[in-house]
């Protein structure tokens, strides 16, 4: 197995104490803080706010939450290269409440596992690519990568990285 990179994440979260209108915090998260000791899976995608990824990713992955807890996921992760301000207020907007909301501000850590793609032809810039995963103690144990990266096409396919994918391949490992 392959571990998934060493990288620091650079997210915001609340912090009732601050007040006032804006009662958040930087805060530094490492890869270790997210994967180690835990059953994680992790689906990523191009860009919040984004068809495909509002209407039908994220929401699977929401939905399907509670299932793959049952089956030894310790916590579900959307990671997207949008910054923290980006993922927080996609999340809000997407009324999430169980997936971690990621933010791959740099890049950096889809780079390090090979899957920044350069999706100007959307006028995006660096992206993900669209895949899932699922990660034991900081190990890639299963990866379902959607079609066409190698090439790097033009189009977004969403076909293996899907939540229903997903469960179903937990449900097999069960």
């Amino acid at each position: 197995m392959t571990r998934v990179p060493d990288v620091t994440f650079k997210t915001r979260v609340r912090n009732d104490a601050l007040g006032g209108p804006n009662p958040f915090e930087w805060k530094m998260l490492t890869s270790d803080e997210i994967f180690k000791g835990k059953k994680v899976v992790l689906f990523a995608l191009p860009g919040a706010y984004t068809p495909t990824c509002s209407s039908t990713h994220l929401p699977g992955y929401e939905k399907h939450f509670d299932e793959m807890k049952a089956l030894g996921v310790d916590s579900v992760v959307c990671l997207s290269v949008n910054d923290a301000f980006v993922m927080y207020n996609w999340g809000k907007a997407q009324n999430v409440k169980n997936v971690f909301m990621l933010p791959d501000g740099s890049g950096e850590f889809s780079r390090k596992m090979g899957m920044l793609v350069d999706k100007d032809n959307l006028g995006f810039g660096y992206r993900s690519w669209r895949y899932s995963m699922v990660v034991n103690d900081g190990e890639i144990e299963k990866m379902f990568v959607e079609k066409g990266f190698s090439d790097n096409c033009g189009s977004d396919p969403f076909e293996v990285s899907d939540a229903d994918t997903m469960l179903a391949y937990l449900k097999k490992k069960k």
